[in-house]
This record gives C-alpha cells, structure tokens and sequence, in this order.
C-alpha cells in the first residue's frame, strides 16, 4: 500500500465557472465521516488585473448548504497584478481534523473577473487502503 490511491481518495466535486467579478460557488458537500482531512483543489482558468481568487473551506454538523461556516485559516488567496497572471494557477484548501461533520469548498471573486476550473477534492481515510468513490471510472497503479 504504498501508492498515493491506496492511502488516499479522489473525488470531483466541483464543475468550473465562467468569469465574474462577484463569484461565490460551493462544491459539492462531503461527509467527513470516516476521513482524517481533505484538501481542495481548484485552478484558475482566466484573470483580470486585480482580480481576488480565493478558495476557503466551509464546515457544518448539517448537511446543508445554508448552514456552512467558513473555517478561520483555510482561505488559499491570490491576487491577479496583470492580466491573465493567474491563468494555469492553482488554489488549495486543506482542513485536517474537521471539527463538524460536513464540508465544501467555496470559491470567490471579487474587485474584477476570475474564472476557475474544476474542484478536486483529496481525503485522507481512516482506514487503508482508500476507496475511491462514484466520480472516479478508473485507476491504474504501477511501480517498477
């Protein structure tokens, strides 16, 4: 078990967005049940001079969108200084040891346009070997 899909989980959780200037999506909420952390990650596909893209991780004992709390250091921030600076970038979000049962990604725009990729969620299971889940058709492991 020494391959990264043995000891972790790969989940998509999140479509990309078109550029604005006032983003303010969620991924998909996961069930923490069973999983020590997770890391969000997430692309930024397009950007304006300054331009705020920032990625934060939200947490709540419901599972429910409305009942997210944002969790205090887990914001990934960057700030565009030219246009198109950012594009090809990445954001990432990462909570180990979730004090609540639920969390999602909540990527936001503000000042000028931001467009982002796709979310791509990393949990670390309790247990191993890891599981991967319903958005993921296939793995292929190989070590020489």
């Amino acid at each position: 078990m020494h391959g990264l899909t043995d000891n972790l989980e790969f989940r998509y959780v999140g479509a990309a967005v078109a550029a604005g200037s006032s983003i303010d999506n969620n991924s998909s909420r996961i069930d923490m049940a069973g999983y020590e952390s997770v890391a969000f990650y997430t692309t930024i596909t397009d950007s304006v001079d300054t331009g705020v893209a920032t990625m934060t991780v939200q947490q709540s004992d419901a599972d429910s969108d409305t009942a997210m709390a944002a969790v205090t250091g887990t914001a990934a921030t960057a700030t565009s200084a030219a246009n198109d600076d950012l594009n090809g970038l990445g954001l990432i979000a990462e909570l180990r040891r979730p004090t609540k049962r639920y969390v999602q990604a909540t990527r936001t725009s503000a000042t000028a346009n931001i467009a982002f990729g796709e979310v791509i969620a990393v949990l670390k299971p309790r247990r191993k070997p890891a599981s991967q889940g319903a958005t993921i058709s296939d793995t292929a492991f190989l070590s020489n």
